[in-house]
């Protein structure tokens, strides 16, 4: 059984998305696609998975970028799905209504029965969050697993959505943005989380917390005469193996 919440409520469910502690695993990318396979909005279309021309829906998504120069560089792994902006420029352009955001809650989502595939919400969208399926014709799109967040059968622990469920570095943390004093409030206070992209004025509810500075790492120290000469007679000994 699904409980639903009361209208109007002032809820503003969304995802922090710690930048710092992802570590590029895929593993809420692949659990997301796992569960939405059969939920909200299954199925998710996958085309020649294993050849050259493979497609498919994905509501998760992992980007991974080089920052930084030299000791200072590092690997920072951006996922990436939709953040139910509080003004979603996807709504705004629909011209049958399907996309829509719920007021109990704020999450956006689409309505599979009124979509005709126009594909103008993935146009508007700046985030690149909206997906096309080629078996059903229709947009889908993240839903926050309402499937499981407001399911009563689950076990309380488990009604978060899927990717959050599943993340090994507990990079992605659940919430009501719209309450300041709950618990993703707080660490997007603490940690100083930040919009995407807020010049556009969409005023996503999901946030990132950035990267935290690493410490600079102390000069390597010259390796002894001893360490040098056991890995010059190391080095001999594979080379002669090699080529016998």
């Amino acid at each position: 059984m699904t409980a639903l919440p009361a209208a109007n409520s002032g809820k503003k469910l969304g995802l922090v998305i710690d930048l710092d502690t992802c570590v590029g695993c895929h593993a809420c990318a692949v659990n997301c696609k796992q569960w939405n396979s059969g939920g909200h909005m299954a199925p998710l279309t996958d085309t020649a998975p294993y050849g050259a021309d493979a497609a498919g829906v994905w509501f998760n998504r992992i980007h991974s970028f080089e920052a930084g120069e030299g000791a200072a560089g590092r690997t920072v792994h951006f996922p990436r799905s939709c953040l139910h902006c509080e003004t979603p420029a996807c709504v705004t352009v629909c011209p049958t209504g399907a996309s829509y955001k719920r007021a109990e809650d704020g999450i956006v989502l689409v309505n599979e029965a009124t979509c005709i595939g126009c594909k103008l919400c993935s146009w508007a969208c700046p985030y690149g969050a909206r997906e096309f399926d080629d078996d059903s014709g229709t947009m889908k799109k993240c839903t926050l697993c309402i499937d499981r967040i407001y399911n009563t059968n689950l076990a309380e622990v488990d009604r978060v959505p899927a990717c959050v469920s599943t993340c090994p570095a507990n990079a992605r943390h659940f919430g009501d943005l719209g309450d300041p004093n709950s618990a993703v409030s707080r660490l997007v206070r603490e940690r100083g989380g930040y919009d995407l992209m807020p010049e556009l004025d969409y005023k996503p509810v999901n946030k990132y917390l950035p990267p935290r500075s690493r410490p600079a790492l102390p000069p390597a120290k010259p390796l002894a005469p001893a360490a040098i000469d056991t890995a010059s007679a190391l080095l001999r000994w594979v080379d002669r193996a090699l080529s016998r």
